[in-house]
Formats: structure tokens, sequence, C-alpha cells
């Protein structure tokens, strides 16, 4: 009798786990390099990876977790350890979204790779034991470089880039001219050969700097002139990586793109033009900073994503209401 009482308990847990394994919420993991990166936000620094953004966009039924690193490449991300790391957190049902190719592009030895063999290969690893590991991988390709020049000048490492100062640009063409090469297409296919989910993000990004054209395009960089911005004084000329405005801009559009190619995701995704995010996870830093910019007259939202803040006053003019995003509250 004793032993028939502990198998029923045994298995009134099981269901449980299982019952509250389907309950918690969905992970949605981010490996890549700089343009999805989380960035450091101390002293005012206005770099943004579009995955750092990306977690405003959903409910708190997906975790954004993002691993994307600065400057690596599907090489190093692997030879690190870093992909390990990520495998062992992966349950089934959760969500691995890859993003390479800036790096893979470098001359680098530890970085490394050629489209067509190694980098497919990499990206082949990383569909495979997602799969195996119950996950669902999720391929994109590269971001476009910021280049409206014929012949762009070869760059070697585009972490450099930070220590670039504010000198004007090269421009002889209207439309935006490719940097990547055959290193766009590999993800294609492979998820073509794997049977997964591709998401063109080089695409949706150069439809959205084509049509900024040469100048409004700057705006979603880390193009600042001398004196533009406290956290940099001699300004900086960075045509690869996002600024908070650019960041918010792609992850909308990103995730916009994961509504229409996952249909199990498009439940859990939100649009807000306005996110407060102490962290650096939204677009503006106190729902104050939000307020102002919402335009008089204007009915909208304001998702209060992270941090712990007093209820702010609104002016009369202005129709805000505040979402608030998870266990978020006013103090």
């Amino acid at each position: 009798m004793k032993k028939i009482i502990l198998t029923a308990f045994s298995a009134i847990l099981v269901l449980l786990a299982m019952t509250s394994a389907t309950k918690r919420p969905v992970t949605l993991f981010i490996i890549g390099d700089s343009t999805a990166a989380n960035k450091d936000i101390s002293n005012d620094k206005q770099e943004r990876g579009w995955g750092m953004e990306l977690q405003g966009f959903f409910t708190d039924k997906v975790l954004v977790e993002n691993h994307a690193v600065n400057g690596r490449s599907s090489k190093s991300f692997i030879d690190e350890g870093r992909w390990q790391t990520v495998l062992q957190r992966i349950q089934p049902g959760d969500y691995v979204f890859i993003q390479f190719g800036h790096n893979d592009e470098k001359p680098q030895e530890a970085r490394h790779t050629d489209p067509g063999t190694t980098f497919d290969a990499n990206l082949r690893k990383f569909v495979i034991e997602t799969k195996e590991k119950g996950g669902i991988p999720v391929l994109l390709n590269a971001v476009v470089r910021r280049n409206f020049y014929l012949k762009p000048e070869k760059q070697d490492d585009d972490e450099l880039l930070r220590n670039t100062t504010y000198k004007g640009e090269k421009v002889n063409s209207d439309t935006l001219v490719d940097t990547h090469g055959a290193y766009i297409l590999s993800p294609r296919h492979v998820a073509e050969e794997t049977g997964t989910v591709f998401i063109d993000a080089n695409r949706i990004t150069h439809d959205i700097e084509q049509s900024l054209g040469v100048e409004g395009s700057r705006k979603l960089h880390m193009w600042f002139k001398p004196g533009e911005h406290p956290s940099l004084p001699d300004g900086r000329q960075d045509n690869t990586h996002y600024n908070v405005y650019g960041a918010h801009v792609v992850a909308a559009a990103i995730s916009k793109a994961i509504a229409q190619a996952i249909p199990a995701l498009a439940k859990y995704v939100r649009h807000y033009d306005y996110i407060v995010a102490d962290n650096g996870t939204g677009n503006f830093m106190t729902p104050e900073a939000a307020i102002d910019a919402v335009p008089a007259g204007q009915k909208t939202k304001v998702l209060i994503l992270h941090g712990s803040f007093k209820k702010p006053a609104v002016p009369k003019n202005k129709k805000i209401k505040f979402v608030f995003w998870n266990d978020t509250r006013w103090k």
C-alpha cells in the first residue's frame, strides 16, 4: 500500500512539473555580435545593440536573454565556450536567434570563417544542437553597414570604430552599397537546408536605411559631431553600431518580422514608441524623458519596462497611458 501511495505521489509531482513547465515564460536567446549585443550605459553612453532593445516588444510571456557579444564571430563564439554556456540553458520550447557575419568576414585567424564552408558549418552546428535540446533555432543574416560609397574602404575591425572621431564621409551613391558579400547568403542557405526559420535582417535594415537616405540614416548610428553629446566630446563616426534610436527602430522591425515568421510568438509581440528602462533596454531612461518626447495632443502608451520610478506628472495636453511590464510599478 505504501509503495502504491509513493508511486501515485511521484506521478503527481511529475504532472505538476510538466504543468509548471508549460506555464513558464519562453526564453528567446540571442547569439551574435556587437550589432545585437548589450552595451555599457555608464556615463550616459549612447551605443546600443538591437538585441538589447528587444524585450520591450514582447509581453512577459517571452523573456529575452541576450548573449551576443561585441567582436565575436561564429567561430570565436564557439571557441570561447560561449555557445556551450547558452546550450546548457536551452529548455524545450525555447528559441535561439542566431546572427553572425560581421566578424566572420575579418581576416584575424581567431574570427575568420568562409561562406559556403566554415561559416555554414558553424551555423549548422548552432541549428542542430539547438534542436537536439528541444529548442527552436532561428537564423538571421547580418544587418547592413551604412555605406553610400561605391568602393568602401576595407574595415578589418569594426570594434575600432569606437575610437573614431567625426570627420565627414565619402559619398558617391544614393543607394546603399553592400559590404557583406556572400556572408549574408549563408544563413539563408543553411535555413533552407535544415528546415529552419530565416529572417532576412539584412533586407530589413537595408530598407530602413535606404528609406532614410544618406543624411537621415546617420541618425540610426553612432554618428555624433564634436560637442553634440557629453559622452563623445570629439564626436564619433561609426556606420556599424547603433545608437539608442537606431537600436529601437531595428528591434521594432525585427519584432515585426518575428511575428510574421513565427506564429507561436506573434501573440506576444507588442509595439511601443516609448519604452522606459533605467538599464538601457528601452529608448528612454526615465518616465519624464518619455513624457517630454510625446507630442501634445497625441494619444499614446508608454511602457515602463524596467526600474523603480515615482509616478510622474503628465501635462494636461498629453494623453498618456502607462503600461507596466511584468512586476514593475510606481514607487
